[in-house]
Parts: C-alpha cells; sequence; structure tokens
C-alpha cells in the first residue's frame, strides 16, 4: 500500500471514528426534533460513504480490473450528489420558511438529484465524466459538468442561508462553510492528486453542522423553554387570584369567633394552598399523583367553607400510581367548580375519577354544572391560556392528551390519558 492510499484510508478511519460518536449521541437522545432526524439520516449516510472509500482503497492495489474502477467510482459520484441531497433535506428541515418555498426547492432537488442519477449511469456506457483504462480511473471530457448538481445546491443552500432572518449569525456561517469548503477541497484536489482532500472537507464541515448549526438550536429551544416557563408562572399566579384569596381570608375570619378549631383547620390549608402553588412556580419535574391530589381537596375545602353544600366532590380513586405535571388537575376541578356547578343557584356535583387500561392512565373531571356547545368556545383565545397551558405541558412532559366533551344543561367532562 503506498503512502496515499494509507493516508485516505486513515482520513476515513478517523471521520467514520467521529461521526459514529455523533451519531451515538443523536440516537440516544429522547424526543429527536424532524431536522435532528435528517442529520442523524445524513450522517449515517456519509459513514457509509466514508466505508466505501475506505474499502475501495484497501482493495485497490490488490485488484484494479477496469470493471471495479468503473464500478466503484460510479457509486462514489452517486453517492457524491447523494451526500447533498441528504445536506439538502436537512437545510430545508432545519430553516423556517414557507410551505411553498419548501415544497418547491424541495421537488427542484429531487429532480436535479434524478437527472444526475440519471447522467452517472449514462457515463458508464458513455465515459462523458470518466472512464477506466488499464486499471486506473481517467477523467472524461465532461467531468466538471457531473459536479454541476453539487455547485448548484451549495449555491442555493448558501443563498437561503444566507437571506433567512431567522438565522443568526453563527447558523448562516455554518451552512455557507458546508457550501464553501468543499468547493475550495475540489480545487486542492485537482492540484494534490490521489488524496481524499473532498473526504477531509466533509469531515471538517459535518463537525461544522453538528456544533455550530444543531448546538445553536438547541440553545434557541432552551430559549424557547425559557419562555414557556414564564407561561408556567403566568398560569400559577393566575392561580391566586386576589379576590379568591380575600374570600378565603374573610371566610376564615368569620370561624374564628363561631368555631376557632375549624377556622384554625383552614387557615392551615389555606396556608397548604399557597405553598403548593407558590412551590409549583419553579417545579419543572413530575409530581406523584397523590401531591396532586392533597392540593385539589385542600382547595375543595376552602371553598366549601364560602359555598358550603352548593359543591359537592365525589373522590372515585381507581389508581394514585402515576406522576402528572405540577398543577394541572387542580385547575381543572377549579374550573368545574367555578365554570360549571357554581353557575346554577344550586350548586352541584364534581366527580373525579382515575382508572387504568392496559397502555393508558385516564384522568376525568366530570361536573353536572351548565355545561357549553363545544362550538361557541374557540381554546385558543386568551381568555382560556389556561387550558392552552396545562393541555401544552401534558402533551410535552408526558405525551398526554386533553379532551373535552359538554352539553348545556347537563355538564361537562374532560378527560386526560396519560401514556404509561
Amino acid at each position: 500500500m503506498d503512502s496515499k492510499s494509507a493516508v485516505n484510508i486513515t482520513i476515513c478511519g478517523i471521520g467514520i471514528l467521529i461521526l459514529l460518536i455523533h451519531i451515538v449521541n443523536l440516537l440516544i437522545k429522547r424526543n429527536r426534533r424532524k431536522d435532528e432526524n435528517w442529520l442523524l439520516v445524513f450522517m449515517v449516510f456519509t459513514v457509509l460513504h466514508l466505508a466505501a472509500y475506505f474499502a475501495f482503497t484497501a482493495v485497490k492495489p490488490y485488484y484494479t480490473s477496469d470493471i471495479y474502477i468503473m464500478a466503484s467510482y460510479s457509486c462514489f459520484y452517486i453517492m457524491n450528489n447523494l451526500e447533498v441531497f441528504l445536506l439538502f433535506m436537512y437545510m430545508l428541515s432545519y430553516i423556517t420558511m414557507t410551505k411553498s418555498l419548501k415544497k418547491h426547492l424541495s421537488i427542484f432537488n429531487i429532480v436535479a438529484f434524478a437527472a444526475f442519477f440519471a447522467l452517472d449511469i449514462v457515463n458508464i456506457f458513455t465515459g462523458w465524466f470518466f472512464y477506466a483504462e488499464g486499471g486506473e480511473y481517467v477523467r472524461g471530457k465532461y467531468m466538471i459538468a457531473s459536479q454541476l448538481y453539487q455547485f448548484v445546491m451549495f449555491a442555493i443552500i448558501f443563498l437561503v442561508a444566507l437571506i433567512n432572518k431567522k438565522l443568526n449569525i453563527r447558523e448562516k456561517l455554518a451552512f455557507a462553510l458546508y457550501c464553501l469548503l468543499p468547493l475550495v477541497a475540489i480545487i486542492f484536489q485537482n492540484i494534490y492528486k490521489g488524496y481524499a482532500i473532498a473526504y477531509v472537507s466533509i469531515i471538517i464541515t459535518v463537525e461544522i453542522l453538528f456544533f455550530f448549526v444543531n448546538v445553536e438550536k438547541n440553545i434557541k429551544l432552551a430559549k424557547e423553554e425559557e419562555k414557556n416557563k414564564e407561561a408556567q408562572v403566568k398560569l400559577m399566579l393566575s392561580q391566586i387570584q386576589p379576590h379568591f384569596m380575600y374570600n378565603s381570608l374573610s371566610a376564615i375570619s368569620t370561624l374564628i369567633t363561631i368555631d376557632p378549631d375549624k377556622a384554625q383547620k383552614s387557615l392551615d390549608e389555606f396556608t397548604e394552598y399557597l405553598r403548593r402553588n407558590l412551590s409549583s412556580l419553579t417545579e419543572t419535574r413530575m409530581i406523584p399523583f397523590n401531591n396532586e391530589l392533597k392540593h385539589i381537596k385542600t382547595y375543595v375545602s376552602l371553598e366549601k367553607l364560602r359555598f358550603n353544600d352548593r359543591i359537592n366532590v365525589i373522590y372515585d380513586i381507581g389508581t394514585t400510581n402515576f406522576s402528572v405535571p405540577p398543577l394541572t388537575i387542580q385547575p381543572l376541578v377549579e374550573n368545574a367548580i367555578k365554570h360549571g356547578i357554581l353557575k346554577k343557584i344550586e350548586g352541584g356535583t364534581v366527580t373525579l375519577t382515575t382508572y387504568e387500561n392496559d397502555s393508558n392512565i385516564i384522568v376525568e373531571v366530570k361536573d353536572d354544572g351548565i355545561g357549553f356547545d363545544l362550538k361557541d368556545i374557540n381554546f385558543n383565545e386568551n381568555v382560556h391560556f389556561g387550558l392552552q397551558n396545562i393541555s401544552y405541558r401534558i402533551s410535552k412532559t408526558c405525551d398526554g392528551e386533553l379532551r373535552f366533551t359538554s352539553k348545556k344543561g347537563e355538564g361537562t367532562k374532560v378527560t386526560v390519558t396519560f401514556k404509561k
């Protein structure tokens, strides 16, 4: 094996090891984004690409027939284009743009790749791009045209990244470098023939993509998560409404002279209610349902101080062996009381039910209040911010689902389904 082959094998080997580390990293990551799935496909293919060249370089000193050379280089030409094809699909998935533009760019990418794939097959019979002679690779008359697909797609990626206002300078730079470095590598490849300089550029640019683009995306998502936390704080604070605090304290104040023991118990419950709400402002983990149930019972007992027999709550608890995001079920019970049964002069009953089946834990909050027509309610309005937040947290935190059924004059049922 000559020195050039040894260098090329070393380059491919190092590249494969680096990429495998990133691939494992992405494979073990929970809840991969769509763009990360494309990045994973792109990296897996790049490993196969490098492995193919590694094998070719290792075998070439011992097997140099023209058929072997033609078959191997035809595969490499197609794989080079497929590398760019997958990069382009990753770019489309990563960069925010209109659906129409994304669709047209995707179609153009597919058509252009298919055209050059066909030309690479035709080349086997025409030798336009390259041919084999005496067991050696020889460039054809139109070899430069074989790179046209890559040049065009790199140019499009460069322009899209450059003019996209939602990308920051680090992301723009990463996509720009990925487009420019292979072009520079092709120039040096022509000067230093026999060395796999193009593969060096691929390894470097994949690293740039991973650290400058993918990591940047994770930073952006972390910032969005902070915004979601702020929204959660807004929800929690909305639970501690001034009028509720005032009415609860007034009811406790009245009890002091009538029933001091009950007043003391109610004051302890009120303190517990505030503590649980405030502690939930910074709580990001799931909590045992039993903890949420205690909070629900505390809230109900405080409301019963004011409304007495107008409020009746039935606890039909079939299972407690599960966890929930903090303050997700309690607000549903609160809604059932405030907007359901208390809208009726005589009040009503709220039933909290939990049970399980083979794959799910189900929590139901049912009331026999005034009910409503689902067609008349727009849950995207700000007035329903609390329900939006609860639904979002249940969905994102535990892959759960929130569903409403209601009928005017008969009541409402909210069903929360948690995946086991």
